[in-house]
């Protein structure tokens, strides 16, 4: 008997013509399997009840249709908030993602953010669009990279691709993780996220690339600012849900902390009143880190491939979430 995959249809990331394309691939590849694509919930409802495996943003709905359902293939590395609902978690479903396809595109975003802040680049701009010719003394924030350490919060992919490029300069690096992890060539000091906040004053640059969770949800707070150096650089490319931006706000209207690099917002888009639109030490990107980025869908597309074979070899799957952390 042929298994069955279904495409939630509206899952974002992929068009309907990659999901085309995705289905006529794996349909030819994968001869003993059904790939359906339903235009919309309510077909959707109907092909997912004797389905074996998904692809897609999976509701409360789907998910009671489905009696047959063991695997769900998230539509991206962290997906929005709501993705991993109660009965989601408690479900025995298998929900894996596409973590690491974007580790060089971020890594690139975060090494411009600190290029940019070591050598005043972002102030240099300013200028340049009010038309001064100023030289700035340098002893302000000039920054040389090869003496300066970076905190990378977060060592999955994106924070080991980060590490590499960030030693190929010269710079120190230590990495925090929440799971004990391996020692790495890229990787001067590695400790657990149990001594992040005595580690934190030795960093240049804090860069900050976890996910969102109910435990690192508001984890860059005001105390957390207050421990950093006041030379320092707070970098967030994860989720904006980590950081306080009234907390971070304080820090740098305070001088506590010498500015800050975000990409990712509690909401957004970050609403024009915010007073972060204004500091000339805060740098702005409307969460384009991973933009533009070449060959991610063929990334997608493999890791898909990889999972339906070894799912129906009944071997483990690549990019298991832990569900009750959403990661």
């Amino acid at each position: 008997m042929k298994k069955k995959f279904v495409f939630i249809p509206n899952s974002n990331v992929l068009t309907n013509n990659s999901i085309k394309i995705w289905t006529e691939k794996l349909s030819d590849l994968f001869t003993d399997w059904t790939f359906l694509s339903p235009k919309n919930k309510e077909e959707a409802l109907e092909e997912i009840s004797d389905a074996d495996a998904a692809y897609g943003t999976m509701d409360n709905d789907l998910l009671s249709a489905a009696q047959n359902i063991k695997w769900l293939q998230a539509p991206a590395a962290a997906p929005d908030e709501g993705f991993y609902f109660d009965e989601l978690i408690k479900h025995p479903i298998v929900v894996t993602n596409f973590k690491e396809i974007y580790n060089d595109h971020i890594s690139i975003q975060i090494l411009s953010y600190i290029l940019s802040f070591a050598k005043n680049s972002h102030i240099y701009r300013d200028q340049q669009n009010e038309k001064i010719w100023k030289q700035l003394p340098e002893t302000q924030h000039e920054i040389f990279l090869p003496e300066s350490t970076v905190i990378i919060i977060g060592v999955g992919g994106i924070g080991l691709e980060t590490a590499r490029i960030c030693k190929a300069i010269g710079m120190t690096t230590i990495g925090i993780d929440a799971k004990k992890i391996d020692s790495s060539q890229w990787l001067d000091e590695v400790f657990l996220s149990k001594d992040l906040i005595s580690q934190v004053p030795k960093g240049d640059f804090i860069v900050s690339t976890i996910p969102h969770n109910p435990i690192t949800e508001g984890m860059f707070n005001y105390s957390f600012f207050s421990n950093m150096k006041k030379s320092s650089f707070f970098i967030n490319i994860g989720r904006g849900k980590t950081t306080s931006l009234n907390d971070l706000d304080h820090a740098i209207s305070n001088k506590i902390i010498a500015g800050a690099a975000l990409d990712v917002f509690e909401e957004e888009p970050l609403d024009s009143s915010s007073n972060l639109w204004k500091y000339p030490n805060v740098l702005i990107t409307p969460h384009i880190a991973a933009h533009g980025g070449k060959y991610l869908d063929e990334r997608r597309y493999e890791i898909l491939k990889e999972n339906i074979k070894s799912f129906q070899e009944n071997k483990e799957l690549k990019n298991v979430v832990n569900k009750s952390e959403w990661h």
